[in-house]
């Protein structure tokens, strides 16, 4: 005769799924999520009014909340179910969490994923994504980061296997030299992350993206140096199709950082970005995805080519006006030095007319005397009111306010 299914007690599940929790984790609102459920809750799009909110209490979260791994609820939940007796029915998703694999069974499978085997790549991922522990038990494997790499990167892997490998890499906390350090053995791994970006898978694509910006926030400049215009475009394409905030975020960190060199500006301008990045700012992005696209665009608009596509782009002008004083301190200090490059060096008289007409100077007038703005910021905007005054100060589409300021 069966015995009856154990029943789970109600603290260990997740709030979110009602399932048991795999890698329980806190927010600082003090409520235990599944983390797999609740990055999915902070992913999806936030409410208009409310903001983002903590599911269990409704109290409002900074826009990337903290989220502290639950060790003491991991545990009790470890030792309920090792407590359970033989015979009990529990589920084979609950029988999974029994503990983390040890470090014999993960090298095992490390080494079938030497082969390029995609079975073996699968599961690790999977054991990475079910809990911490897994994760640091793959992490001091040795030589696990030069292996995935190795897939990677090698020309006789098939498509699947490569996606499979970026997506544990991706999952990884890889140190800064061992970054370095793949990028150095490997040559050709900026060509095989592009093949991935291509993909049509979007998760595949999220996870080259990501892996994209820790690769250039590690390797730089050596990296950023010889990238090819493929890859450049296909961070753009993330950027464009928005395939989820986490891709973007990365895309957006990967721009910003591409930039210091010229020739790698002008690639990327090549590429889209300029008319990209104002799509998406066009659509009032959450605060960090508006702040990064501004300092991309920050960027990009200290060369001529990323200028002059501002200003060709029916809405560049008035959508980076627009964000003065609406999203964020830094988020306003960005859109003013976008400001300030085009106003230094593509100003042209239709150029000045938009910008009074778009609404643009009235902002910056406004920005001028708001104690939201650093100083640092306001002797921006002072530069660029006063730089071009004499034509502004006879636009009729501006408030007496601009001849109070700057008087004949």
């Amino acid at each position: 005769m069966a015995s009856a299914p154990a029943e789970v007690p109600s603290h260990f599940l997740c709030p979110i799924s009602l399932q048991i929790m795999r890698d329980p984790v806190t927010l600082p609102t003090g409520i235990s999520y599944d983390r797999v459920a609740i990055l999915r809750w902070l992913a999806a799009p936030a409410s208009a009014s409310s903001g983002r909110t903590c599911p269990v209490t409704r109290q409002p979260l900074a826009p990337e909340p903290q989220l502290t791994p639950n060790h003491t609820l991991r545990r009790l939940i470890h030792a309920w179910l090792a407590s359970l007796s033989p015979g009990a029915e529990v589920d084979e998703d609950v029988t999974a969490l029994r503990g983390p694999v040890s470090g014999e069974e993960m090298a095992a499978l490390l080494s079938d994923a030497a082969a390029a085997q995609v079975g073996a790549l699968k599961r690790l991922q999977e054991l990475v994504a079910e809990c911490e522990d897994n994760r640091a038990v793959l992490e001091s494997q040795d030589g696990v980061f030069e292996v995935l790499s190795r897939v990677v990167s090698s020309g006789d892997a098939c498509s699947t296997a490569r996606e499979e490998a970026v997506g544990v890499l991706a999952s990884l906390r890889i140190l800064e030299p061992e970054l370095v350090g793949i990028v150095a053995r490997h040559a050709n791994l900026g060509e095989a992350l592009t093949a991935v970006l291509r993909s049509s898978n979007l998760k595949s694509r999220e996870n080259a993206a990501l892996l994209v910006r820790s690769v250039t926030d590690a390797a730089w400049p050596a990296w950023v140096i010889g990238l090819s215009q493929d890859l450049l475009a296909e961070v753009v394409r993330v950027v464009r199709t928005r395939i989820s905030t986490r891709a973007t975020k990365a895309a957006l960190h990967a721009l910003a950082a591409f930039c210091p060199y010229g020739r790698t500006r002008a690639k990327i301008v090549g590429a889209g970005a300029v008319p990209a990045l104002v799509d998406l700012l066009l659509d009032e992005p959450e605060r960090r995805v508006c702040e990064l696209a501004l300092a991309a665009l920050d960027r990009l608009c200290t060369c001529a080519e990323g200028r002059s596509e501002l200003v060709a782009h029916a809405a560049g002008l008035a959508v980076v006006g627009k964000k003065v004083l609406r999203v964020s301190e830094a988020a306003s200090e960005r859109a003013v030095r976008v400001l300030r490059s085009v106003a230094r060096h593509a100003a042209t008289p239709a150029v000045l007319q938009e910008m009074a007409q778009a609404g643009v100077v009235a902002k910056l007038c406004l920005a001028l005397r708001s104690e939201q703005c650093s100083v640092r910021t306001k002797e921006k905007v002072h530069e660029v009111l006063k730089l071009h005054s004499r034509v502004w100060r006879s636009s009729p589409c501006l408030s007496l306010k601009f001849l109070a300021l700057y008087p004949s």
